[in-house]
Formats: structure tokens, sequence, C-alpha cells
């Protein structure tokens, strides 16, 4: 039990701490970006002159790996039971030691 009386798992994260790392996180997003709009960069090309530019590329590219992994899942998914190994001739009724050969 924690402090607060809920239990958590054995090798998970405390939920106090995990919205210490959240609040942690998103706190530093957000100082990232405001840094975008004050720190002065030598950019290459047009577009990273756009206002957060980096932080709409990252999220825009994150969102397309996620849809493009959802997709390939389902392209390349098997049966649960595709590894499993065929059944040998005579175990099933009592024939043998279950070995070919």
């Amino acid at each position: 039990m924690s402090a607060h009386g809920e239990a958590h798992k054995p090798n998970s994260v405390p939920p106090d701490w995990s919205r210490r790392i959240l609040r942690t996180f998103f706190a530093a997003c957000i100082l990232l970006v405001v840094v975008d709009f004050v720190y002065h960069r030598h950019v290459y090309h047009s577009w990273e002159n756009i206002p957060a530019f980096y932080a709409l590329f990252g999220f825009l590219g994150l969102a397309f790996l996620i849809q493009a992994s959802k997709g390939l899942r389902r392209l390349v998914m098997r049966p649960e039971d595709y590894y499993d190994d065929p059944p040998l001739p005579g175990v099933m009724d009592g024939e043998g030691d279950g070995h070919v050969g």
C-alpha cells in the first residue's frame, strides 16, 4: 500500500511519482516551445521559421509512426498458435514416444 492507500503493481512506478514525472515532462515540453519563440536559430530552410516547427514536426511524425505500425501489424500478424509445433504422429493416440525417425 502506498501513502494514499492505493495499491500498485510491484514493478511499477507509484502513482504519485508517475504524476511528478509526467508534470516534469510536460513542463519541459512547454519550456522548450517557449524557448523556440525567443531563441534565434540559423535556419537552412524557410519552413524552419514556422513557430514551434520542430515540436509540430515531432508530434506529426510520431502520430504517423503509430498509424503506420497499426497498419503493419494487420499485415504481418499471425494466429496465436502460429509457432506451436505440429502434433507428432502417434502422440495423440498413445502410440510410441512421440519422436519421429
